[in-house]
């Protein structure tokens, strides 16, 4: 169901206002390449997935053994492919950075935290500005 044009207004306003508000978190909003890259080599893996399905049945239909362990492991491949790809995915408004592990982690984690209290505690403002 489409937008009404109110609807759609109030909806630019409010992009407008978080651009105003908080740029670097806004554009980190907008997606990356990054993702944009990595969802289209998951599906590439899920095409090659197919691809495998059908060479392992044509080998069993065939009766040709090779055929079917070719698909197979195309298969396999591509469903390695597509889970690793998904894992390393980054998450929507988050950068893409080099893992250290350990402390690092934790860090990464604490910002993160304080990054989303911060958001809760803007929004918050806004309702009680707004009910006011």
């Amino acid at each position: 169901m489409p937008l009404s044009e109110h609807e759609q207004r109030m909806l630019e306003q409010m992009e407008r206002a978080l651009y105003a508000e908080d740029p670097k978190f806004a554009t980190a909003l907008e997606g990356s390449k990054l993702r944009t890259y990595t969802r289209r080599r998951v599906y590439q893996a899920v095409a090659g997935f197919l691809v495998g399905i059908a060479l392992l049945m044509g080998g069993m239909v065939a009766r040709l053994t090779w055929v079917g362990v070719v698909g197979f492991l195309v298969m396999l491949g591509c469903a390695v492919l597509a889970v690793t790809a998904w894992r390393n995915a980054p998450k929507p408004g988050e950068q893409q950075s080099v893992r250290t592990g350990g402390a690092g982690d934790r860090r990464q984690s604490r910002q993160r935290r304080s990054v989303m209290n911060r958001i809760e505690q803007r929004w918050q403002r806004r309702r009680d500005e707004q009910g006011q």
